[in-house]
């Protein structure tokens, strides 16, 4: 009974190992640095596992823990679907030595581990630094250097001690011909090249360099500046020529405008309005006014008289009847001279009547208005300078037949 228990357990290993070989493993295993920043990458053949879909599994330790029986692994990235792992936040020291190891999982099986021996001191590369700066102070060229920074933002010199740095400079083609390029290597951020032209351009290329492994960086891009020189004196007084006569063009247009902005608000608010020609040629032809207190020097006394009045006639004189010898007169010449058919016919005058007139027309005028004095009457009494005719008494007409 015993030895069948074994020999079942013995078919379960054996089972296992077969399916575990028949599972593909990892292969060309290769880590991808920068400074401080790892990235662990493998290749796995894919037809293989056919139309199902393998993850991986990917850990790592210290090479002091593989002398332990049971060493202890830390895993990193865990049933994952790429091809790569990142190992940069798993605090590997840059100092360190450590195994990192992959495998592959399908269906609930595993297959082998495979394994790389890292070590970032040796394996890491450097980066080029991370800024580089150009200054001209005068004829000389002043470089200014960033080092390559960590994963944590920080110097790579905390790592590596005694990093410098390459610099390649030259001056830049004229031409199509171009000088040899110089080299020199510091150790520190900032320095000054001397020997240089002035009034020249150049180029710079910088890259990272540590001799403990002889690992070096890429070249920076180049950066070009012209430098400077004592400037001549012809120059400076041209400068200075050119200077003074652009501020007097400043300020003569900046005094025309203020003039035309002055003109301009004074004759929108102060318009100069001026007297037309006429008006000035005699200006001092006016009379000058006689400025008297006495009124009676200025001022005739008029006393209006209503015109209906003067032309009014004595309502007593108009209502009077005419004599009766002048009515009947009339009244017998009127009758004849229409019952007369054809006859002369005349009208008399006597002299005598235009007397007796007279005084009825002054009694008219008398009558309107008391109030008129004597000096207004007299106008009246003008009346015998023209001639009146009197009224001619019709002394009849006798028609006589011939």
């Amino acid at each position: 009974m015993l030895a069948l228990v074994r020999l079942c357990l013995l078919l379960v290993c054996l089972k296992g190992s077969a399916a575990e070989a028949e599972l593909t493993p990892p292969h060309d295993l290769f880590m991808l640095t920068l400074n401080t920043n790892y990235t662990l990458a493998w290749d796995w053949d894919q037809s293989a596992a056919g139309s199902d879909s393998a993850t991986f599994t990917v850990q790592y330790t210290g090479n002091h823990q593989l002398k332990k029986r049971n060493p202890k692994w830390t895993t990193v990235c865990a049933e994952t679907s790429g091809r790569s792992c990142d190992l940069t936040r798993s605090g590997l020291n840059y100092l360190g030595l450590y195994t990192v190891r992959v495998q592959t999982n399908m269906n609930g099986s595993h297959s082998v581990w495979k394994s790389l021996q890292f070590c970032p001191d040796k394996d890491a590369a450097i980066g080029p630094p991370s800024k580089v700066q150009l200054g001209v102070s005068g004829s000389t060229l002043d470089i200014f250097i960033t080092d390559p920074q960590n994963s944590s933002n920080g110097s790579m010199k905390e790592q590596l001690n005694k990093l410098y740095y390459e610099i390649v400079y030259w001056e830049q083609p004229k031409d199509g011909k171009g000088s040899t390029p110089m080299t020199m290597t510091t150790d520190v951020t900032m320095l000054t090249l001397s020997k240089v032209e002035p009034w020249t351009r150049y180029c710079v290329q910088i890259r990272s360099h540590d001799d403990f492994y002889n690992k070096s960086s890429t070249f920076t891009q180049p950066l070009c500046t012209q430098t400077e020189g004592v400037v001549p004196w012809w120059k400076i007084f041209l400068f200075f020529l050119l200077s003074l006569v652009s501020c007097f063009l400043v300020v003569l247009l900046f005094l025309y405008g203020s003039h035309r902005c002055f003109q301009m608000c004074k004759a929108t608010f102060l318009p100069n309005e001026k007297l037309p020609s006429y008006i000035k040629q005699h200006e001092g032809d006016y009379p000058c006014l006689i400025v008297s207190d006495c009124e009676l020097d200025l001022c005739d006394p008029v006393i209006v008289c209503p015109e209906s009045a003067i032309l009014m006639n004595n309502p007593a004189v108009d209502s009077a009847a005419p004599p009766a010898g002048l009515d009947q007169d009339r009244s017998g010449r009127h009758s004849r001279q229409n019952s007369s058919s054809s006859g002369d016919s005349g009208v008399y005058s006597a002299g005598g009547n235009s007397a007796g007139l007279q005084p009825k027309v002054a009694s008219t005028f008398t009558d309107v208005n008391p109030l008129f004095n004597s000096e207004k009457l007299n106008m009246l009494s003008m009346n015998s300078e023209f001639k009146v005719s009197p009224v001619v008494q019709d002394e009849g007409v006798v028609d006589m037949e011939v």
